[in-house]
C-alpha cells in the first residue's frame, strides 16, 4: 500500500528549528561561523566546535547571544577519535541527543600530487573522514528518533584541479563518496546525509587573494562571488523538515560559477 496522501490536510513541515541541537565543526570562523549564526537564528542550540582558536570561538558565541537559539563553544580536535567521542558524550550529557551535525572543519596547506608532503595529506584525510567514520555509530545513536541531519561541506576542488589544493581536493572527494554510503545506511533511521559544495568564498577583508576573488566574482553568473552566508543559509535549509526526502546528494552553492567551462 502506498504511503502517499494526496490530501491537503495534516500538519505542515516545520520551517523553524526551535529547540533542535546542532554541532558545527570548525564553527568559530568563516563558513562555520556563518552556519552557526544561521542555525542559532533559526532556533537551534548550537555547539560551536573549534580546535585551537579559543578567542574566535569566544567572539562567535558572544555574537550569537540574543538570537532565537543558544550557542556554546566546544573545543575538540575532531581528527582524534577520542576527542570527537568525548565531544559527542558532552552533547549527549547536556542535551540528550543531537539533531544536526555540520562537518565544516578543514585546513589548507599547499601541496602537490607529485612528491607531496604525506603527513599533511594524511592529516587532511583524517580531518575530513574521521568524524564520519569513527563517529558514525555515535551520531546515529544521538539522532535516533529525531529528524537527524548530517551535512558536510565540500569544495569544487573535489571535482576540478586547483593548483596546490591536492590535500583538500582528494579529502573532499573521498568525503562526498562517503556521504552516499552513509546516506543509504542511515536513511531508514530517518537521518538524511548530504553535502554542500562551493567555490572560493568572499570573506571580505579576510579573503586571501583579492584579485582572484574579484575575477571570480565578475565571472559568476549570479553577479558576485559566493559569501559564507549564502552557503550557511542553504545548510540551514537542509536542516529543516522540508529537506527530509533529500539523501546522499552533493549540491553546489556557487551562484552558477561551476557551470562555466
Amino acid at each position: 500500500m502506498s504511503a502517499y496522501d494526496d490530501t491537503l490536510g495534516g500538519e505542515p513541515a516545520r520551517l523553524d528549528l526551535d529547540g533542535r541541537v546542532a554541532l558545527v565543526t570548525g564553527g568559530a570562523r568563516g563558513l562555520g561561523r556563518a552556519t552557526a549564526h544561521q542555525l542559532c537564528a533559526a532556533g537551534c542550540d548550537v555547539y560551536v566546535n573549534y580546535h585551537r582558536d579559543e578567542e574566535s570561538a569566544r567572539r562567535t558565541v558572544e555574537e550569537l547571544a540574543g538570537l532565537k537559539g543558544t550557542a556554546v563553544a566546544a573545543r575538540a580536535d575532531v581528527r582524534d577519535e577520542a576527542e570527537f567521542q568525548s565531544l559527542l558524550d558532552r552533547v549527549a550529557a547536556e542535551r540528550g541527543g543531537l539533531d544536526v551535525f555540520v562537518h565544516n572543519a578543514a585546513t589548507f596547506r599547499h601541496n602537490t600530487a607529485v612528491g607531496p608532503d604525506l603527513d599533511a595529506f594524511r592529516a587532511e584525510l583524517d580531518l575530513a573522514l574521521n568524524p564520519l567514520l569513527s563517529g558514525g555509530p555515535r551520531l546515529a545513536e544521538l539522532m535516533a528518533g529525531r529528524p537527524g541531519r548530517i551535512i558536510v561541506v565540500s569544495s569544487n576542488g573535489a571535482r576540478s584541479v586547483i593548483p596546490g589544493y591536492v590535500n583538500v581536493g582528494v579529502a573532499k572527494a573521498a568525503m562526498e563518496n562517503l556521504v552516499r554510503y552513509l546516506a543509504v545506511e542511515l536513511a531508514g533511521q530517518g537521518i538524511a546525509v548530504n553535502a554542500v559544495a562551493t567555490a572560493l568564498l568572499d570573506k571580505g577583508e579576510l579573503t586571501a587573494n583579492r584579485s582572484i576573488a574579484e575575477f571570480l566574482g565578475r565571472r559568476t553568473p549570479a553577479g558576485r562571488l559566493t559569501t559564507p552566508q549564502d552557503v550557511a543559509e542553504f545548510i540551514t535549509l537542509l536542516a529543516t523538515d522540508r529537506a527530509a526526502w533529500l539523501h546522499g546528494q552533493v549540491i553546489t552553492v556557487d551562484g552558477g560559477l561551476g557551470l562555466l567551462a
